[in-house]
């Protein structure tokens, strides 16, 4: 990616950009990536980092959506289903199989429902029996398509409760079925950027950039880190703010009333033994209020979630104390005997998703479906703005496409490339064999005298762009971390100057996983800011302030503290 400095020179000496894209969540990503396949200029701006809104704060799911299926929902479940499939072939190194493990609790409740739903009548839900799953799962495997990933299968009452001890005997039947894990949205968000960038270098983006008033043909941006103000001159804005889309227009002078967004929050606990009961499989069950939650080995950790409030607010997004305690219940209901408590909480997130206004009668059968109404010049405004309502990461591709077409439709430029069967990032050229991965890490390794063990592991994070990083690497006198030896001093140099990092927390929130894992110490912050300070220019007091600001995010935003040590 350009470097910021040139970007904001760039934009001074000519405002002119076809587009621009506020918001950089999986939305505003995924339409620069798409644009700058078809050699189109465009503007991506990010009042924060990048991916630090909603689109950081998802279960990690990616998922065709089983239980839109009873909202009748057909047409979104086939779309993420394909999507789906496109991802765990375009990024195998972000997006990986995942066995779901769900249990009935009745053999016949939610048929009455169901019923009700298909013939778009009002009802709300309630528990799902084993006999309503196993037509949801026959039409799911359907939609799936052959070879894609393995059909669901029953589990036996008896075989359930043998192969995980302790689990709740309320249950009279399970499924296993498959979806896929995101391993790493932050990841797959800054890979885009780069992406786009590579294939069109005027495809631009900036983190720390706000929109702060619009007029005529113009809209006026500020620099979040500096204060200062520049103006651009779009033909085409598209509005990618998520949960922030009312607000957003509210600043172009353009008032919506577009969303009526929930809150998820989520859990990271460090429970060994739940991890392993979790078989390396996401438990997926309906609460006893109809909700659903889930639970999932994330490395070392367990992720629970989530929750589903209506929540108007995003910049307060904070997991309350009552989804703390409804979230450690959901996981008794399953395991009643098990020793969870606040003391294994590591990390906790919350988001709010950037859904329609909806009267449905709860917050579960709001539509997941994506649109994006367009606004007309108009209001003194020389250009029309696209709002990206809903959305996901399983499905950004396509809504990617989709809001493409009409930004070329208004530019007069006709569609060049697909980005159906794109690889993305460390994705592309990727040894997807056991044995042809070993041959990649080995040939990274020779060239780059590392040790095999180390390029495994750089592999396992960035895919094939390991061998850049491993490059990066052996030009300097690297060593591991002191306060945490899995990374080493070259690399997080790496990801602090070919990143875009402006704050001490892109680094340790977004460009790798150390706070959402809990692994975040007073030393390690030490250790980190005297690597990354003199790479970035920051002075001794900067770096004392970039510390406070972590663990201030964490204390306030994360409802964690770091410790002293490991």
């Amino acid at each position: 990616m350009q470097s910021r400095s040139s970007i904001l020179d760039s934009l001074t000496e000519n405002p002119r950009v076809p587009v621009l894209i506020i918001g950089a969540g999986a939305n505003g990503v995924g339409v620069l990536w798409d644009l700058a396949q078809q050699g189109v200029d465009a503007l991506l701006v990010e009042r924060g980092d990048f991916c630090s809104g909603t689109s950081a704060a998802s279960g990690r799911v990616v998922h065709g959506g089983i239980r839109y299926l009873e909202n009748g929902e057909f047409r979104l479940v086939r779309e993420a289903l394909g999507e789906r499939n496109r991802l765990l072939i375009n990024a195998p190194h972000c997006v990986v199989p995942l066995p779901v493990f769900m249990p009935a609790f009745s053999w016949t409740k939610g048929m009455t429902h169901a019923a009700r739903q298909f013939f778009r009548l009002r009802s709300k839900p309630g528990d799902r029996g084993a006999l309503v799953l196993k037509l949801g799962f026959a039409l799911y495997d359907a939609y799936s398509g052959k070879g894609a990933l393995p059909a669901h299968r029953y589990v036996s009452r008896a075989a359930a409760l043998r192969e995980r001890p302790g689990m709740t005997d309320a249950i009279k039947a399970a499924f296993v079925y498959y979806d896929a894990k995101l391993l790493y949205p932050e990841r797959l968000c800054i890979e885009l950027l780069e992406d786009a960038a590579a294939a069109h270098p005027a495809a631009r983006a900036l983190n720390y950039v706000s929109v702060v008033a619009a007029f005529g043909d113009t809209v006026r941006l500020r620099d979040e880190l500096t204060g200062e103000t520049i103006n651009v001159q779009p033909k085409v804005v598209v509005n990618a703010t998520g949960a922030w889309i009312d607000l957003t227009n509210s600043a172009l002078r353009q008032p919506t009333q577009l969303i009526g967004g929930t809150r998820g929050s989520h859990l990271v606990v460090d429970h060994p033994e739940l991890h392993a009961l979790c078989h390396d499989q996401m438990l997926f069950f309906v609460n006893e209020d109809a909700r659903i939650c889930i639970f999932y080995p994330l490395e070392q950790r367990v992720l629970i979630g989530t929750t589903d409030i209506p929540d108007d607010e995003p910049d307060r997004a904070i997991i309350s104390d009552a989804e703390i305690d409804y979230l450690i219940a959901a996981v008794k209901r399953m395991f009643p005997q098990i020793a969870l408590d606040r003391s294994h909480i590591v990390y906790t997130f919350s988001g709010v998703r950037p859904l329609p206004r909806s009267d449905a009668l709860t917050p579960g059968q709001v539509s997941r479906d994506h649109s994006s109404p367009r606004i007309p010049p108009g209001s003194g405004l020389a250009f029309p703005i696209y709002s990206l309502v809903g959305g996901k990461w399983t499905s950004f591709r396509a809504f990617a496409e989709q809001v493409t077409d009409k930004v070329l439709g208004e530019l007069g430029h006709a569609r060049l490339h697909s980005t159906a069967r794109l690889a993305i990032g460390g994705g592309q050229r990727y040894p997807h064999d056991a044995a042809s991965q070993a041959a990649w890490i080995a040939d990274v390794a020779q060239d780059t005298h590392l040790d095999f063990e180390r390029v495994a592991v750089l592999f396992k994070r960035y895919g094939t762009r390991a061998r850049t990083v491993a490059t990066f690497c052996s030009q300097g006198n690297d060593v591991p971390l002191a306060q945490h030896p899995a990374y080493s001093v070259r690399e997080i140099v790496y990801l602090a100057t070919h990143e875009r990092v402006e704050h001490l927390d892109d680094l340790l929130f977004r460009r790798t996983m150390i706070a959402m894992l809990g692994e975040i110490t007073l030393l390690l912050l030490d250790e980190i800011v005297g690597i990354i300070a003199p790479a970035l220019g920051w002075s001794e007091a900067r770096g004392k302030e970039e510390v406070s600001r972590v663990v201030t995010l964490l204390r306030e935003k994360h409802r964690t503290e770091p410790s002293v040590t490991a």
